[in-house]
């Protein structure tokens, strides 16, 4: 229910940003935001305060973000208090902000390892990703995980390539307990 939520609120930011032509403009201001909104979870708990009337909480968004933030944006916030959708802010501003990058052909590669990767290996991974895309930019985000004992695993939006020596392990032990059962 939240992704669709997320999606169908994004999606309206999205055509509101194609409509203005102010697709960079507003990715730029809605990345700021989000990271403004995460670092301060109070605000969300104001937001999400059942005693606090809606009201007051679109008081409280005009006074935080008007003549901050553009009035499209802080028109859109109001809306999410005025509909009680506040509470999934960040999945909408998240799907925005994905949405406007697929459309300028950027995508973020998320890549796990067993150990630190070496720059040069970085950028061979990265060049290889990148020419098995339609992407123009890749952003990569690495990280290790020591359990994977070996291989790696590479995730681009829902895609998933799971070569990792403890996936290898595991489906071979799925596959022993099978042949164990059938016998």
């Amino acid at each position: 229910m939240a992704k669709l939520v997320s999606k169908t609120y994004g999606e309206a930011l999205y055509e509101l940003a194609g409509e203005e032509k102010k697709e960079a403009e507003l990715l730029e201001e809605v990345t700021a935001l989000r990271e403004i909104l995460l670092k301060n979870p109070d605000l969300m708990g104001v937001m999400e305060n059942p005693r606090i009337s809606k009201e007051e909480k679109l008081s409280v968004i005009q006074g935080i973000f008007e003549g901050r933030i553009s009035e499209e944006l802080t028109s859109f916030l109001c809306i999410l208090v005025e509909k009680g959708r506040y509470g999934d802010v960040d999945g909408i501003l998240e799907y925005f902000i994905e949405r406007v990058r697929e459309d300028e052909g950027i995508g973020t590669a998320y890549v796990t390892t067993a150990f630190a990767l070496s720059e040069e290996k970085k950028k061979q991974i990265h060049d290889r990703i990148l020419a098995g895309t339609r992407y123009k930019k890749l952003d990569m985000v690495y990280r290790v995980d020591e359990s994977l004992i070996g291989g790696m695993i590479i995730r681009i939006r829902d895609r998933v390539v799971d070569s990792s020596i403890k996936s290898r392990l595991e489906k071979m032990e799925r596959e022993l307990h099978s042949v164990l059962i059938a016998e």
